[in-house]
């Protein structure tokens, strides 16, 4: 299915709106409530197509989901099953992050590889590795990857690279695993962190996230409860960047301004300003109109959590004169993308 977007470029933005939930958040906790046999409820859950492919696998595991406006409400004290079907993993390709929180509940797993393809190269290694280092047995058969986690034991987890998915895969094994789990090399995303806080909010203990060492108490008895998701960083970010790049004033709610999320700054001449309510935090962007498109500054430096570089942004050159043309000229703009 082919989408088309036309955009009519030339006007600057000016607005308020609510930054939605994190994508990169939902989807790892999503997984993490089938730690506990309690309900869970989600607030400022985005409703999007991945979530609803997630909220499919835990309905297929046997959990019972329902929409409580922006909360959604999750049960999981009657999962019964282990395996999650071909069809259900090609669904979003961060599927696999299901793979560590069934073993840790259910000692076992059965899924396939996202994409359904078992050939080339296998970028869920990293995760395969990080549980056999918790003590899972591991088999390939057709395409399906079996797995077994009768003596998972806590141990040191070595990730080559800082990987957010293995990360987060090998957390939550760890968290049915008999003592304590040592990640080093971890990825340390404000995603990570929320993780560690949504497993902490159940009665666990994770400790380190936004670092690279995160250590896992396993085997503690956790339980059901209200937890509210972060802003989608990402999604706040792109708004500000747009105000710079058109001009005008843009004010976001919901979004924390702490370094690790948005931080406030100066970006390229676009000021951005961040300010407390009782709700939540909130920034402000302003941009302004720019006379050559050749120049598209960025709007807001996000760290990630004990990372050095600010977020990238357009620089001088062809390719941003190109794409500053189309919010500086009036005119359509179309954009195509391919859904498969």
């Amino acid at each position: 299915m082919m989408c088309e977007l036309l955009v009519e470029g030339g006007e600057r933005l000016y607005g308020e709106l609510t930054i939605q939930g994190s994508k990169n958040s939902v989807l790892p906790i999503l997984a993490a409530t089938l730690l506990c046999a309690d309900t869970c409820v989600i607030e400022n859950c985005p409703k999007l197509r991945d979530v609803d492919a997630s909220v499919a696998i835990l309905r297929h595991l046997g959990c019972c989901t329902h929409w409580e406006d922006s909360a959604l409400v999750v049960d999981t004290a009657r999962m019964d099953r282990a395996v999650v079907p071909d069809a259900l993993m090609r669904e979003m390709r961060s599927s696999v992050i299901f793979l560590g929180a069934i073993l840790a509940r259910c000692k076992e797993a059965t899924i396939c590889y996202p994409g359904g393809c078992e050939l080339g190269p296998r970028p869920i290694d990293l995760h395969l590795s990080a549980l056999s280092a918790l003590g899972a047995e591991i088999r390939e058969t057709g395409g399906e990857l079996k797995c077994r986690g009768g003596t998972l034991l806590g141990s040191d987890v070595y990730l080559p690279m800082p990987s957010v998915g293995a990360t987060e895969n090998a957390l939550l094994c760890a968290c049915g695993a008999d003592g304590v789990t040592t990640i080093y090399n971890a990825a340390r995303e404000p995603e990570i962190v929320d993780l560690q806080n949504f497993i902490n909010a159940m009665g666990g203990n994770v400790r380190g996230a936004g670092g690279s060492i995160i250590t896992v108490e396993g085997r503690r008895a956790l339980h059901g409860g209200k937890y509210r998701i972060i802003a989608d960083r990402i999604v706040g970010a792109t708004y500000l960047c747009a105000a710079a790049c058109c001009g005008g004033e843009v004010r976001l709610r919901g979004v924390d301004p702490r370094p690790g999320h948005l931080s406030p700054g100066r970006g390229g001449g676009a000021p951005v300003h961040s300010h407390r309510r009782p709700a939540g935090g909130g920034l402000h962007g302003h941009g302004r109109q720019r006379r050559h498109p050749g120049s598209v500054p960025g709007a807001a430096a996000g760290r990630g959590a004990g990372a050095d570089g600010a977020l990238p942004r357009l620089s001088n050159g062809r390719a941003a004169g190109a794409d500053g043309g189309a919010f500086e000229k009036r005119g359509q703009h179309r954009f195509c993308r391919e859904y498969f």
